[in-house]
């Protein structure tokens, strides 16, 4: 947003901008107008996968705890819809809590994990991101299941993960780069969606949180860290 409130004029190319049209940096997907475009709409379905994994690895859940930072993820209300829609085909109440400041992450996720019999989302957003250890060793040291965003959040030790591949995101956008140092104009230009998406599992997480990892789940993955 800085850069956009500095020039309208120079080509600006962004990657993981998760609602690039709702944030206000361009016009539409297709046609983006002005002088920014780029990679990395979500697709925000992918919150009714998030509820449907932790559902297979707690096929008893009855009720799941969903976190989210409004400041740092605007966006956060465009996953609930399919959050909602998910958590009741699966026969789930979802309890979404917001999380302001870092100090509270903890203790929320203890709250979360006394009210709700199976386990955690958590949502994407740049604090989350920031404390990613705290948040996974929460979840360890309460024995609680918990869905990821990205993949690099089970290679640290989190349980699961679903979500498009963020680096894939960055090495696309080189190629707009190259685009527009050759002469193509930045507005005709669409925004694109991600493509390449991983389901990734922990075994070793799975087996200190006593799970067993359900084979049409493990079947699945993209990635399996043992």
């Amino acid at each position: 947003m800085a850069l956009k409130n500095a020039t309208r004029s120079i080509p600006i190319v962004f990657a993981n901008v998760a609602d690039p049209v709702g944030q206000g940096f361009v016009a539409s997907l297709g046609q983006p107008s002005g002088n920014m475009s780029g990679f990395g709409a979500f697709e925000f379905s992918i919150a009714g996968k998030w509820v449907q994994g932790l559902k297979e690895f707690v096929p008893a859940a009855t009720e799941i705890g969903v976190i989210v930072n409004p400041e740092t993820a605007p966006f956060y209300g465009k996953f609930l819809p399919f959050i909602d829609t998910g958590a009741r085909l699966a026969g789930i109440k979802p309890n979404i809590t917001a999380v302001h400041d870092p100090a509270q992450i903890a203790g929320t996720i203890d709250k979360l994990a006394r009210e709700s019999n199976a386990g955690l989302i958590v949502l994407p957003g740049a604090q989350f991101t920031t404390a990613k250890e705290l948040i996974i060793a929460t979840a360890a040291r309460l024995r609680l299941p918990a869905m990821y965003p990205y993949t690099y959040w089970v290679k640290s030790g989190g349980l699961i993960s679903y979500g498009f591949d963020a680096q894939d995101m960055y090495r696309r956008a080189a190629s707009y780069v190259d685009r527009i140092l050759r002469g193509a104009r930045v507005q005709e230009l669409p925004v694109q969606h991600p493509v390449k998406f991983e389901l990734a599992i922990n075994l070793k997480t799975a087996r200190a949180l006593g799970l067993n990892v359900p084979p049409t789940l493990l079947a699945r993955a993209d990635e399996v860290i043992e």
